[in-house]
């Protein structure tokens, strides 16, 4: 977990102050925003790991930072913060996307589990993205699987010519590679 980046974004000054003394000595790097129109232009400029926000502040609120990280990058894992136990509210945050809430004042160790859990989670997510560019290919008669209708597991199977004509529009022209020349005259040669 450490060096991951994150914006801790609240209009408090003093909890601003204790979450990134806490998080920088966790091993992260720490942004902070004093309000939403600050956090919002530092998603702009760029990439965190993962955004604490408080939600309830002046001008622009958590939810609008939370929409704002998530616009950027959906990847970005996120972390409500809020003095307000309005169960209304942290479910409107959840719904859009925020992967936990923590009460204030928070607890360090409870927050750097939370931390933790959102990270793991973000692994898996990236884990999961990075195999589904992989393309299906059967070990036997290399046929391909195309799951881009059905979802991931559930496409039919093409043989290689009929799979790019129908994802890419391409026509296939049969040759033949040097090694495989090479391997079919030994081929030739030897009967």
């Amino acid at each position: 977990m450490k060096g991951k980046s994150i914006l801790v974004v609240d209009d408090e000054k003093t909890i601003l102050a204790c979450l990134t003394k806490d998080l920088s000595c966790a091993g992260f790097l720490v942004t902070t925003a004093a309000n939403g129109e600050e956090a919002i232009a530092h998603l702009n400029n760029c990439f965190f790991d993962l955004v604490i926000t408080d939600l309830m502040m002046p001008g622009l609120d958590g939810f609008q930072v939370l929409k704002a990280a998530k616009q950027r990058s959906s990847k970005t894992a996120i972390i409500i913060l809020t003095g307000y136990g309005a169960m209304e509210s942290i479910l409107d945050a959840l719904r859009l996307g925020a992967d936990d809430f923590l009460q204030k004042p928070c607890d360090t160790d409870e927050l750097l589990f939370r931390i933790s859990n959102c990270f793991m989670k973000q692994e898996m997510i990236w884990k999961i993205a990075f195999y589904e560019t992989f393309i299906q290919v059967c070990s036997y008669c290399k046929k391909i699987r195309d799951d881009r209708l059905s979802g991931h597991g559930k496409g039919d199977w093409y043989n290689l010519e009929d799979y790019f004509r129908r994802t890419k529009d391409m026509r296939i022209s049969h040759g033949c590679c040097p090694d495989c020349y090479a391997e079919q005259m030994k081929t030739l040669h030897s009967v």
